[in-house]
């Protein structure tokens, strides 16, 4: 969102412009931390997430990556640092993009357990909370993390406070479906949502295969209380977009 505006940080003025009081970032790590923590302060805003850097060379993430274990820990540590400077509590711990062997599949499932181990861990004593987020392999082909099955299993396997679940309504419909029962379902799980219309991304009230009037009600009646992040992307212009929030009875300061 905001993409109409040249930096990260003009984009992250003109949210609190807008009347946002927090927003996440994907990748913060080009942009100075010193800019990102003035606008930030300026507005009064918080940062709710952050992904792990996803290293230069287009894997997305280093968790489920054999043989880069220093480099997945090196990227965590990175992700650490600015999430402490910018007083972020949550990171998503991106897996990386699978090989064509079974063999390395295989491989891969081991690593990205032993790498999410060490994760929760490190992120328990900074008192940080990872997260997994399982992404469709239509949008983004290849990612490892593409099962909501598996990231709940990882979850139970772990069993810390510290590793959560981040849960994409946007890759949940194309992943499984059937979205009133998995979110019963995933809830439990969950430390952060987020919305996007699909198939093509766009703002919740545009023309697509979700209700989201229902489905921000579900969440209500489910007592959902934590962020609902809005990761699409515009049709238009991002703050004439914004429109459907109030279509939908929410305020822009929430």
């Amino acid at each position: 969102m905001f993409t109409e505006h040249e930096t990260l940080a003009a984009r992250i003025e003109a949210a609190g412009k807008a009347g946002f009081h927090a927003f996440e970032v994907a990748f913060p790590y080009e942009a100075p931390l010193e800019d990102l923590h003035d606008v930030k302060e300026k507005h009064k805003m918080s940062l709710e997430l952050i992904n792990t850097f996803p290293g230069n060379e287009g894997q997305l993430g280093f968790a489920a990556l054999p043989g880069r274990e220093k480099e997945f820990r090196e990227s965590l540590e990175k992700t650490i640092s600015y999430a402490k400077a910018l007083k972020c509590k949550r990171i998503h711990v991106m897996s990386g993009k699978i090989f064509s062997s079974k063999i390395v599949d295989s491989a891969m499932s081991d690593i990205y357990f032993e790498n999410l181990s060490l994760a929760a861990d490190i992120l328990e004593e900074e008192r940080l909370i990872g997260l997994i987020e399982p992404i469709n392999n239509r949008t983004v082909p290849g990612y490892f993390m593409n099962s909501f099955k598996t990231a709940v299993d990882v979850i139970k396997r772990i069993n810390k406070p510290s590793l959560r679940l981040q849960l994409d309504i946007f890759h949940l419909q194309q992943i499984e479906g059937n979205i009133t029962q998995k979110l019963k379902q995933l809830l439990p799980y969950t430390e952060h949502i987020q919305i996007a219309q699909v198939p093509d991304r766009h703002e919740p009230n545009t023309m697509g295969e979700l209700n989201y009037k229902y489905v921000l009600k579900l969440l209500e009646d489910l007592k959902y209380d934590k962020w609902i992040g809005l990761e699409y992307i515009p049709e238009e212009d991002t703050s004439k977009g914004l429109s459907w929030l109030e279509e939908y009875g929410y305020s822009r300061r929430c």
